[in-house]
């Protein structure tokens, strides 16, 4: 077997290994180290020292060589090396301080104060409470990028109410995993600090060329919402008085300063240092790790058991994605000295595509390896195949990121394996079938395809925001 097709075999041996259910990050670095093994492996230089010994020499010296000679395969310098450049690393700095700042938001009780307070501020809108359901989801998913957690605690806070109002049980579980999914795409984004890691495109313009597309997405998320609702009544019922009762202005105000502004005014001050070159990510961060346990303790929520959830929660995504990006170096260093690399490139270059056929081929293959894998899985492991090929093809890294992570929408929305509707489903109440989850999601999936496209024929939505702010 040539070394190409030991690459091919070994990137086909990880994906059925996924499929079987293990672990990705110990896999993809198990299967980098074996196949490794093989690739830089020399005999003449492993056991140099070994073969130099003197007749004379005890048992012990020659046991002891020829396990240093074992151990001397450069893939274990490789591992070394790409472990301290993971550390080194100063973008997935910000990683555990967004992560601390979501964890830390989560547990200041803001979210139902949130919801009430734009429940009672949007009554007189068609769709009303759908409406507030979805701001709050992208608020509070933006503040933490969380989806399981948004859905879980907006499933246990929004369904209920919209469901004792009348709402239609598809429409309104549709609403809730839809919204949950936007923390992945609305800067400050965790999944963007990873895409830069992994493909060296600038954070901030990947924020600024973010903010549009994402914009535009809850656009069309509110617009099917206020339209549905105005088509078709029965789904969404107007609130009686007893629902939502009506507040004073004035206490409406106040409910609004308490609530809303306070979440909006974190995300939107850690967002504009790095829009406007205040901070970097890293600081940025930092700043809003301070804001979040800030929030806590205005809203006397913050007590050491929640700290130290947060910080603990924090340590543990922290090392996953860590631990991700090492395998996935490993793997990839491994995969490309094979020559995977220069085959599947190869392969590209024969199929003739245009931009758009290869832009569609890699959204498709994305879109299907978002069933079985995560974001971060996806973003670490699969998208660098992709980015070798976008200079062939004339192809922005920036602009084919954006669009990587409106299609990861896609991964918690499209049935059979959307975790949002399984998050969801975990809480919802028994009437609330799996199959009424998927119905409702169906079209919110189609919204993230029409954004897409939206992206795609509009390219300046990506670009306009970054050249106004750092020129071209």
């Amino acid at each position: 077997m040539s070394d190409p097709q030991l690459a091919l075999l070994m990137l086909g041996l990880f994906i059925f290994l996924v499929f079987l259910g293990f672990p990705i990050a110990f896999t993809l670095m198990a299967m980098g180290i074996g196949f490794g093994y093989y690739a830089y492996f020399d005999p003449n230089r492993m056991w140099r020292s070994y073969n130099r010994l003197d007749e004379l020499a005890s048992s012990w010296d020659s046991f002891t060589l020829w396990i240093d000679g074992f151990f001397s395969n450069t893939v274990f310098d490789l591992f070394i090396n790409q472990t301290y450049t993971v550390m080194a690393n100063e973008v997935l700095t910000a990683v555990p301080l967004f992560l601390f700042m979501g964890y830390i938001v989560e547990r200041a009780n803001i979210v139902d104060r949130l919801f009430t307070t734009l429940n009672i501020a949007s009554k007189n809108m068609p769709g009303s409470m759908g409406v507030a359901a979805l701001i709050t989801c992208a608020l509070f998913a933006t503040a933490t990028g969380i989806v399981g957690a948004v859905v879980t605690l907006m499933g246990l806070l929004a369904l209920p109410a919209m469901l004792n109002a009348r709402y239609d049980k598809s429409f309104a579980s549709g609403i809730i995993c839809a919204g949950g999914t936007l923390g992945i795409l609305i800067p400050p984004s965790i999944m963007l600090i990873v895409y830069a890691a992994a493909s060296g495109v600038s954070i901030v313009r990947l924020y600024a060329g973010a903010l549009l597309p994402g914009l535009i997405l809850v656009g069309l998320y509110l617009v099917y919402i206020i339209g549905r609702s105005v088509l078709q009544p029965s789904a969404a019922p107007r609130p009686t008085k007893d629902e939502v009762p009506d507040v004073p202005f004035l206490r409406l105000t106040f409910m609004i300063l308490t609530s809303f502004l306070p979440l909006a005014f974190l995300i939107l001050a850690v967002l504009g240092s790095i829009l406007f070159g205040l901070a970097t990510p890293t600081e940025a961060a930092a700043i809003g790790a301070l804001g979040g346990i800030l929030l806590a303790v205005g809203y006397r929520a913050l007590t050491f058991q929640r700290l130290r959830e947060s910080v603990y929660l924090t340590v543990r995504t922290t090392a996953m994605v860590c631990w991700l990006f090492v395998g996935s170096y490993i793997f990839s260093s491994v995969f490309s000295y094979l020559g995977g690399e220069q085959v599947i490139s190869e392969f590209v270059r024969g199929l003739d595509l245009t931009p758009l056929q290869f832009l569609l081929l890699a959204q498709l293959i994305i879109f299907l390896l978002g069933w079985p894998l995560e974001w971060s899985e996806i973003i670490i492991i699969f998208v660098p195949i992709f980015l070798p090929l976008l200079e062939m093809f004339g192809i922005d890294p920036l602009f084919f990121g954006i669009l990587v992570a409106l299609n990861l929408q896609t991964s918690f929305l499209t049935p059979p394996m959307a975790m949002s509707a399984y998050y969801l489903k975990g809480i919802a109440p028994p009437d609330v079938k799996l199959t009424d989850i998927f119905k409702g999601v169906l079209p919110f999936l189609m919204m993230v395809f029409l954004a897409m496209a939206v992206v795609y024929l509009v390219p300046q939505s990506v670009y306009y925001l970054p050249e106004v702010f750092y020129g071209r």
